[in-house]
C-alpha cells in the first residue's frame, strides 16, 4: 500500500505546485481528488508546524481560488485537511493575492494556499502553497508529498487519527466504514486506481475554525495606495482620470482589477471584456502568451479607442497589454518596457530573463537600456530564485521575468503578479501623458527577430533524463565541430548556439523540459528563411537519435 500511495501522491507534483485533473474526460483520467487535496493540506499545515517549531493548532492559513469549476469542492476539502489550525477563506481571489497574504501586517497568515491550474484546461486543478519565505521550492514540496503519504497511510491503519502522534479525532464509525472500503479495494488488482477513487477524507480535528477574510479588498487598498503614490496627480484620489483602459480576465480570477482598482482610481474602464469568473472559459483561453487571447484583447482595445488594453491569466499572476494602436505587448517585448521603466527607476542593475529570450532582446536591454542581462532558466521559480540569489550577493536586480508573462519586481518582495505588472505599467503611462509623452517611446528601438519556432521532441526512453542529457552532451559537441555554428557561453540551460548561414544569422537552443519527457528546440533568426536554413542543417544531428520523436 506504502508504494501505490506514494505514485499518488508524487503524480500530482508539478515542480513546486500540485495540479492534477480534477475532473475526468475522455482523454484524461482523474488524478487529483478532494480527498488526496485535503490530505496534502494537512501535509502543509503539518510542514508549517515543524519550520515554525509551533503547533498546527496555533497556526494562521488562508486559503483562496480561482474561477475553476472544481474550486469549492477541492477548498471544502482543503479545510477540513488544514482543521484544528486557525483558516482564513479568502474565496475567490488571484494567486499574487494569497502570496500577499503571509506578507502584509493586515493578514500576516503563517502560510497560505491557492486553488488553481493557472491557465490549464477547465477539468484541471491544483494547489500553490506559500509560507512567509514565498512560494514552495521543489524540494519543499517532496516534504509535503512525503508526510501526505505518511498521515494517509498511518489513517488507513488506524482510521480515526488525523496527525498520528498528537491529535485524535473525528467519526469513529464512518471512518471504519470508509477504512473497509479501501481495504477491499487493495485486495483488487486495480489497487492503484481503486486507491485514489477511495481514499477517504482526513477526520477533522476539533479546535481552530474557518474564517471569512476579505483579501481581495485588502489586495485591491494596497494597489490603489500604490497607484496614487506613484502618479501623485493633482486629484490624488484620482490619478487615472482620463485613461481609458480595457481589461480582460478571461473568465478568471482577475476581474475586479477594472472596477475595483482602476475604476475607483478614475479610470474609464468601459469595453472591458470576459470579466465574470466562468471555469468553463467559454471565450478565450486565460493565458497571455496565447494567440487567439492577445487578438482578443487586441480587438478589444481597437473597438473602444482605449489607451491601454490589459489582459491576465487565471489566476492573474500573468499578464500583458496592449497599446492603443493595437500593438501586442508580451514574452519579450513585455520583458523590455517593464525593462525600460525599471532603467530609470534603477539604472545599471540586473534583468534575470529565461533562457528564450532573442538576442535583439538582450541587444535592447544592454546597449539602449544600459542594463545587465542575465538569460537563466526556464521555469518561474529558477527566474525568480535567481533574481533573489543576486540581490543576496551584492548585484541589484529589480526584475526577474521569464517570457510567459511571470514577472516579478523586487520591490514587490519578488512576486510574480500579473496586477502589479500593469499597475508599474498604467503609473509610467499617466505620468508620461501629463509630461505629453507616449508609453509606446519606451521600446522603440526593440526590433524584434523575423521569424521564430519551437519544435518539440519527445523522449521515447524510460529513462528519458539520462538520454536527454546523452543528446545534449552530443549536441554540444556536434555544434563545436560545424562551421557555421557556434556555441554561446555562459549559458544555464541546455545548449544555446548562434548561427550564420549564406547570411542568414540567429540561434538555436535544445533543452530538457523542466518536468516531461520533452526536449524542446527553440529557434530564431533575425531574416526570413533563417529558420529554415538553420533546421536543415541540424538534420544529420537529430536523424541520429531514434530515441526522439516529433
Amino acid at each position: 500500500m506504502k508504494r501505490e500511495l506514494q505514485k499518488l501522491f508524487k503524480s500530482v507534483q508539478n515542480g513546486n505546485d500540485v495540479r492534477g485533473a480534477a475532473i475526468a474526460t475522455e482523454k484524461e483520467a482523474l488524478t487529483l481528488t478532494p480527498a488526496l487535496a485535503a490530505w496534502i493540506a494537512r501535509a502543509f499545515a503539518r510542514f508549517l508546524a515543524e519550520e515554525n517549531g509551533r503547533e498546527p493548532q496555533e497556526l494562521k492559513i488562508g486559503i483562496g481560488h480561482d474561477s475553476r469549476l472544481t474550486a469549492k469542492e477541492l477548498k471544502a476539502a482543503a479545510c477540513t485537511g488544514l482543521s484544528g489550525c486557525h483558516v482564513y477563506d479568502c474565496g475567490l481571489i488571484t494567486t499574487p493575492a494569497m502570496f500577499q497574504s503571509v506578507v502584509l501586517p493586515e493578514s500576516d497568515f503563517d502560510g497560505s494556499i491557492m486553488l488553481t491550474a493557472s491557465h490549464l484546461p477547465f477539468n484541471r486543478n491544483g494547489l500553490k502553497f506559500f509560507t512567509k519565505s514565498g512560494a514552495l521550492s521543489h524540494a519543499e514540496l517532496d516534504r509535503i508529498l512525503e508526510i501526505a503519504c505518511a498521515l494517509a497511510e498511518a489513517a488507513l491503519e488506524e482510521i480515526g487519527i488525523a496527525y498520528p502522534e498528537s491529535v485524535s479525532g473525528g467519526d469513529g464509525a464512518a471512518s471504519s466504514a470508509a477504512a473497509e472500503r479501501v481495504k477491499s479495494s487493495l485486495d483488487k488488482e486495480t489497487a492503484g486506481k481503486d486507491l485514489l477513487s477511495n481514499l477517504p477524507l482526513p477526520s477533522a480535528v476539533c479546535g481552530g475554525e474557518v474564517i471569512p477574510f476579505d483579501m481581495k479588498g485588502l489586495y485591491c487598498s494596497r494597489m490603489k495606495a500604490l497607484i496614487r503614490e506613484s502618479v501623485k496627480a493633482a486629484d490624488y484620489e484620482h490619478p487615472l482620470s482620463g485613461l481609458h483602459i480595457v481589461v480582460d480576465s478571461g473568465n478568471g480570477a482577475s476581474g475586479f482589477f477594472a472596477a475595483d482598482i482602476l475604476g475607483e482610481l478614475g479610470a474609464d474602464t468601459s469595453g472591458s471584456q470576459f470579466l465574470e469568473p466562468d471555469g468553463t472559459f467559454p471565450n478565450h483561453i486565460p493565458n497571455p502568451e496565447n494567440a487567439a487571447a492577445m487578438q482578443s484583447i487586441r480587438d478589444a482595445v481597437l473597438a473602444s479607442k482605449a489607451d491601454l488594453g490589459v489582459i491576465f491569466d487565471c489566476d492573474g499572476d500573468r499578464g500583458a497589454v496592449v497599446f492603443a494602436d493595437g500593438t501586442e505587448v508580451n514574452r519579450n517585448t513585455l520583458i523590455a518596457l517593464l525593462s525600460a521603466i525599471v532603467a530609470e527607476e534603477a539604472p545599471g542593475s540586473t534583468i534575470v530573463t529565461d533562457s528564450i529570450t532573442s538576442d535583439e532582446l538582450g541587444v535592447f536591454l544592454e546597449k539602449d537600456l544600459g542594463l545587465k542581462h542575465l538569460r537563466f532558466k526556464r521555469g518561474y521559480k529558477n527566474v525568480i530564485d535567481k533574481g533573489i540569489e543576486l540581490n543576496a550577493e551584492g548585484e541589484r536586480c529589480e526584475l526577474a521575468i521569464e517570457t510567459s508573462g511571470h514577472g516579478a519586481f523586487r520591490e514587490n518582495h519578488f512576486s510574480d503578479d500579473g496586477a502589479y505588472i500593469a499597475v508599474k505599467i498604467i503609473c509610467r503611462m499617466a505620468k508620461l501623458r501629463a509630461e505629453g509623452k507616449r508609453l509606446e517611446d519606451l521600446i522603440a528601438d526593440l526590433r524584434q527577430p523575423a521569424e521564430a519556432r519551437e519544435v518539440r521532441f519527445s523522449i521515447l526512453r524510460e529513462d528519458f533524463a539520462a538520454y536527454g542529457k546523452q543528446v545534449l552532451e552530443a549536441f554540444r559537441s556536434w555544434c563545436e565541430s560545424e562551421e557555421g555554428l557556434q556555441v554561446i557561453e555562459p549559458n544555464y540551460e541546455g545548449v544555446r548556439a548562434s548561427f550564420r548561414l549564406e547570411g542568414k544569422t540567429g540561434w538555436v537552443l535544445l533543452r530538457m523540459s523542466l518536468h516531461d519527457p520533452v526536449m524542446p528546440m527553440n529557434l530564431e533568426s533575425s531574416v526570413q528563411g533563417g529558420c529554415d536554413a538553420v533546421w536543415e542543417k541540424l538534420q544529420p544531428f537529430l536523424s541520429q537519435w531514434d530515441g526522439l520523436s516529433r
